[in-house]
């Protein structure tokens, strides 16, 4: 275990955690600090520090610190700036490891904030702390089962998530949990006085529930260490960035946001591109492209074939080649060979191979997916989630309580499981788009994504994530 990780971990999975700045008070940090861990599920102790009230939620107050018995591995302080000198103090004697620093008043305010943050640094290191912040908003920890950050907790998963926003930070994550997407952790990072993003993604490159790591980011502290923690650690999962303050307007915004300075985005274009960092144009896209990444197997290389009807195909074709990934048109063999898989009507199928609203089965579907995946000339195929005859249309209401629904559900759920076994088969990635998007609670969705398959919204969505995984397996070959 090397020491970044030994350091790190009293913050991400203490066995104890003080609350300085405790609050009766609803509406403010110290209450928040206290009461989310105490109800979301920590297993270690928690000790509030309130010189002037006896009890806080239940919990017995501690006047300073040093007065708690026993050891802290964790220290949360929201209290007044002025008072962060001499808890800082507080914590390095009574033998605190970790430290997450809510107070904001520090360098995003000037130089005499800048001063004060340098000051309380230089405490830590000489303590032997490490502090997350200041001016951040917390952090959530699966393995830890510790709680700083949120009203209600993530799903579990295997995305780390970092941002340097946190208010917008912990929007996103929100927004991945309404999506179904997991996290590993979440640190809002503040102004990385101490503890910077490199540390982080040094720490979670040891991390093993951790598959794929996104980045909010508004500006670098350490280059160095940066680039260097990136490189390593994509050798084993992706690391995925948008950068905020890539405009002359954003940089400005990022000064008084985070204390960032936001260089030269072409400059850090292609640090990331050295470093093997994926940088997506969109700040929701890093959720996008890491779900692809945890299971999917990586294409071998740019040439995607496409299912989908009418209008679906051709929006995924031109986003696909928009991207610079190519669009293999079907030989002819291959393509005679397809079309006795759609209904007559349909086009002669050239990629993408279009049932043109034709009646098919989820098994239908799945033999077209295979077919383009038996080709060497495809790398990856993007898809729709299999047909579920209960939302399929009007044609089906003479089955409700038919005997053909529920053969057309048995098929259905065979065609579901033979999609989600040719990735692994074949070793190709497929991803999925949604017929509709009241579809989300369908049951062959739910084993899709269970299975791994990624399932998007729109084809435009569904190309990305085929170009993340390009992107990546680029990099690892490189």
């Amino acid at each position: 275990m090397t020491n970044i990780v030994k350091q790190i971990d009293y913050i991400f999975k203490p066995r104890s955690l003080a609350v300085i700045g405790a609050s009766e008070n609803v509406t403010k940090w110290g209450y928040r600090m206290l009461e989310r861990p105490l109800k979301t599920g920590f297993q270690g102790k928690v000790f509030p520090v309130n010189s002037r009230v006896e009890t806080i939620l239940g919990q017995h107050c501690y006047p300073s610190v040093k007065d708690i018995p026993g050891a802290v591995d964790l220290a949360v302080i929201t209290t007044p700036l002025q008072q962060v000198v001499p808890v800082m103090h507080a914590c390095v004697e009574k033998g605190i490891k970790g430290v997450v620093l809510i107070t904001a008043g520090f360098a995003e305010t000037g130089n005499e904030g800048k001063k004060l943050e340098d000051q309380v640094v230089e405490i830590a290191r000489e303590g032997g702390i490490r502090l997350v912040g200041p001016n951040g908003l917390g952090i959530w920890s699966a393995a830890g089962k510790l709680n700083l950050a949120f009203d209600s907790l993530p799903k579990p998963g295997n995305i780390a998530f970092i941002s340097q926003s946190g208010t917008f930070g912990r929007y996103m994550a929100e927004l991945a949990k309404n999506q179904g997407y997991g996290l590993s952790m979440f640190v809002s990072v503040g102004n990385q006085a101490d503890l910077t993003v490199g540390d982080y993604i040094e720490y979670l490159s040891y991390d093993k529930e951790t598959k794929a790591i996104i980045l909010y980011l508004e500006g670098v502290k350490d280059g160095h260490k940066f680039m260097e923690a990136s490189r390593q650690t994509v050798k084993g999962k992706p690391v995925i960035i948008y950068k905020g303050g890539s405009t002359a307007a954003g940089k400005r915004a990022t000064l008084s946001h985070t204390a960032s300075i936001a260089g030269s985005d072409i400059i850090f274009d292609h640090a990331c591109h050295q470093a093997g960092v994926i940088r997506t144009q969109e700040a929701f896209q890093i959720f996008e492209l890491a779900v692809a990444m945890l299971h999917q197997p990586l294409p071998a290389g740019n040439r995607v074939g496409i299912v989908g009807t009418g209008g679906q195909g051709v929006v995924a074709v031109d986003a696909c080649q928009k991207l610079g990934l190519e669009i293999p048109e079907l030989d002819d063999h291959t393509a005679t060979q397809i079309m006795q898989m759609l209904p007559p009507h349909a086009p002669l199928p050239r990629n993408p191979i279009d049932f043109a609203g034709g009646y098919r089965t989820a098994m239908d579907e799945a033999n077209a997916v295979e077919a383009l995946m038996k080709l060497s000339y495809i790398d990856a195929v993007i898809t729709n989630i299999p047909v579920n005859p209960l939302v399929w249309g009007i044609r089906y209401d003479e089955m409700k309580d038919s005997r053909l629904l529920e053969e057309s559900m048995k098929v259905a759920e065979q065609g579901t499981m033979r999609l989600c076994a040719l990735p692994h088969l074949y070793k190709k990635p497929v991803v999925c788009v949604r017929w509709h998007m009241g579809n989300s609670k369908d049951q062959f969705e739910k084993t899709l994504i269970e299975s791994g398959v990624p399932v998007y919204d729109t084809p435009e969505q569904c190309a990305r994530a085929i170009y993340g995984l390009v992107r990546y397996a680029e990099i690892r070959r490189r």
